[in-house]
């Protein structure tokens, strides 16, 4: 079954090509022998003429019939290509030369002859042919008169049957048919190589086709399958089509890679979640369990104790939930975000009011450099101070006792760059890469006393891209570690 593009051009150009090819060879055929008609007619046009003025027979009008028939044989022996025709004035054939078998009609239409007589710049006009009901023939005639009584036509049919029979066996003739064989040839010539160039226009649109099933097939992998190069330059649309196609496919390839990644991340994440929820909750029963049980058996100390643990529990649970809720949140993608411009040392300096006390436990020490911050800044404040707020955490968890965390302000032409620099523990460099996916827990966290969610540095990469920022991380184990942000300055 014909199905590819090329195969349904190649029959409809054959097909169309035949179908023009013979109507040009009807036409040109049609054309030569209307010009040799209407070339033929005009040189014997006055040839009946002639004949009945230089013809004593006629000259006076027809006395002797016979005689007439007699000299009609003898000019057909002298110009076999004519045949002539004595008629009355009714049109009916008097007198010809011919055997009577050859004779078909009795007479001929007047219409053509009278037609030629008074218009003959009208030719090629075709008239009745004598030894033929269906065929017409070019001729000429004259009317013959007998002093002013018109007697009859002479009629003289040009190219008469010794002619057809002569020139039909001539067309058979060996070089003419060379001739037309050539002609034929480069028809066929001609078709092939317009099949030729069908083919090359087409190719690009195959080697496409091949690519997309190729691609289908791999389930839009393209790493599978090995895809044409498509020219990067000129004006051909099957090869725009074609590198758009391989960029759509590298494109869907790409978004189907990163469905299966965030698909893992978030088996992984739903798995950490499960468990972390799990812990707390677990203790929380314990403990419950045992004041349920040996409420009357405890000491006032010991029912305080459990109590307290079953709080501490309850916090941790509700920062846990709190921090996945804030995260589907902001991957949801329809958090909305409110600029506006002040100025960045009061936000700094109230955010490290929150933590005094808590850095004071652990005689950390909390400043920034420098202290009087005049620049302002035009961003979200509320998402600013969630950020900062989780990286001043972060650095308090992995400070040790007598640390320094430092909240740096450094202006870098129209930007702003905040950095969050401790002193504490660091990041194996293997980890950094890592260190702001959701539930990653690096190295230095293991076996931490203090628990803790761990999805505050997730929530701040990502509020940092809604400020059209970019959290980064530059840190070393054992040496501290700097968090970076840049904000826009405010005009």
């Amino acid at each position: 079954m014909m199905n590819s593009l090329y195969q349904r051009l190649a029959i409809s150009v054959t097909f169309s090509f035949a179908i023009l090819a013979y109507l040009f060879y009807w036409w040109s055929g049609s054309l030569a022998q209307h010009s040799q008609f209407q070339a033929e007619q005009k040189l014997h046009l006055n040839l009946a003429e002639h004949l009945a003025q230089d013809s004593p027979l006629l000259q006076d009008g027809v006395y002797d019939k016979p005689a007439l028939k007699n000299l009609f044989h003898t000019l057909m022996v002298l110009g076999p290509a004519f045949e002539f025709y004595f008629l009355d004035p009714s049109g009916k054939i008097l007198t010809y030369s011919a055997k009577p078998d050859k004779i078909k009609r009795q007479s001929v239409d007047l219409a053509p002859i009278n037609r030629l007589i008074a218009q003959p710049e009208s030719i090629p006009i075709f008239g009745d042919d004598p030894r033929n009901f269906d065929r017409k023939k070019i001729f000429s005639a004259s009317p013959i008169y007998k002093g002013e009584n018109l007697q009859g036509y002479l009629y003289v049919i040009i190219g008469g049957e010794i002619y057809d029979s002569i020139y039909a066996t001539a067309k058979q003739d060996q070089r003419l048919m060379g001739h037309i064989a050539w002609i034929g040839g480069s028809f066929v010539l001609l078709l092939l190589l317009l099949l030729a160039l069908f083919r090359g226009f087409t190719s690009p649109i195959r080697r496409l086709e091949r690519d997309i099933n190729a691609v289908r097939n791999a389930n839009f992998d393209t790493e599978k399958v090995q895809l044409n190069q498509w020219q990067a330059s000129g004006h051909n649309e099957v090869h725009q089509l074609g590198r758009h196609f391989v960029a759509m496919a590298e494109q869907i390839n790409q978004q189907i890679g990163q469905l299966k990644r965030n698909d893992k991340i978030r088996r992984e994440l739903l798995a950490h979640l499960s468990h972390d929820l799990r812990t707390p909750l677990a203790a929380m029963k314990g403990y419950v369990e045992i004041l349920s049980l040996k409420n009357e058996k405890l000491s006032v100390e010991e029912r305080q104790q459990y109590i307290s643990t079953v709080m501490r529990n309850v916090e941790q649970l509700k920062l846990l939930i709190d921090q996945i809720f804030e995260l589907a949140h902001l991957e949801d993608g329809q958090v909305s975000v409110n600029n506006e411009a002040f100025p960045i040392g009061e936000l700094l300096h109230d955010i490290l009011a929150k933590f005094a006390l808590k850095a004071q436990s652990k005689s950390i020490t909390l400043n920034v450099q420098p202290e009087f911050c005049q620049q302002a800044v035009f961003t979200d404040i509320a998402k600013l101070e969630r950020i900062l707020t989780n990286l001043i955490e972060n650095a308090l968890r992995h400070t040790p006792e007598n640390g320094k965390i430092t909240i740096l302000v450094e202006p870098l032409d129209d930007k702003l760059k905040v950095s969050v620099v401790d002193t504490g523990t660091g990041i194996h460099q293997k980890d950094l890469a890592y260190i702001f996916d959701a539930r990653y827990r690096a190295s230095n966290a293991k076996g931490e006393k203090n628990q803790h969610a761990g999805l505050g540095l997730a929530i701040s990469k990502r509020l940092s891209q809604l400020l059209n920022s970019d959290l980064s991380v530059k840190s070393e184990l054992g040496h501290g570690s700097e968090f970076t942000l840049l904000l826009a300055q405010a005009r």
